[in-house]
């Protein structure tokens, strides 16, 4: 796997995107409520993730892992609910919600596979 391909690397770009979105909410359109919960959760994924490289078992990173999802998955609802009440265009938002779902993609199968990996320990 090429090394740009990585659910790292990609959340970190994407935790980029996300700090661009929230400065134009806050500076363009004058939204702070909603794009604070749009921060938080769209940079939280990256952050999970390089925690889980020094998770301290293998159930440790598999937690890390689920949090990021979880954390992804806040993060497109604040993006859809931003489209809805209009703060975003269709746009903007078919840009980084195409790459939230991506991640969310990634997520879903290292968590799916990891947790195979530990049930067939048992």
């Amino acid at each position: 796997m090429n090394k740009e391909d990585t659910a790292k690397n990609k959340s970190k770009k994407f935790a980029v995107r996300i700090v661009n979105v929230y400065r134009y909410l806050c500076e363009e359109k004058r939204e702070f409520v909603l794009s604070k919960q749009l921060l938080r959760s769209g940079t939280s994924i990256g952050a999970n993730l390089a925690e889980s490289e020094y998770a301290i078992s293998e159930k440790d990173f598999l937690s890390k892992i689920y949090i990021a999802l979880k954390e992804c998955s806040e993060t497109v609802y604040w993006l859809d609910l931003l489209l809805e009440v209009k703060y975003l265009t269709e746009l903007e938002y078919n840009s980084i919600h195409e790459e939230a779902l991506e991640l969310l993609k990634m997520l879903k199968a290292t968590t799916k596979t990891m947790a195979k990996k530990l049930n067939s320990k048992l």
